[in-house]
């Protein structure tokens, strides 16, 4: 089962998939034994840690280092995204 990615905003011009409906996310589905966290999946899809400020996965805060398994779903939002998440929600990193 692929991991699902769901890209934000200007990510989407990161992928040659395009969603023309505003707000709308990019949507891949990655099958790779090679990723293991998100950072992983940044790498695959060229993407600076830098452009991103906030990432899900499977509906959790996460942070890059934060591993990932066949059948999760990653949300990437762009910096230019950012919300106050990092104020009200502990980032999970490992797990």
């Amino acid at each position: 089962m692929p991991i699902q990615v769901r890209l934000y905003g200007n990510l989407k011009e990161k992928v040659q998939l395009k969603n023309d409906d505003v707000g709308a996310p990019s949507i891949l589905n990655i099958e790779n034994e090679n990723i293991t966290t998100v950072s992983d999946i940044l790498k695959e899809l060229n993407i600076e840690k830098t452009e991103i400020s906030h990432i899900f996965v499977s509906c959790t805060y996460s942070g890059i280092k934060k591993k990932v398994r066949d059948g999760d779903r990653v949300a990437l939002f762009p910096s230019n995204m950012a919300l106050l998440y990092k104020w009200y929600f502990t980032k999970e990193e490992n797990g």
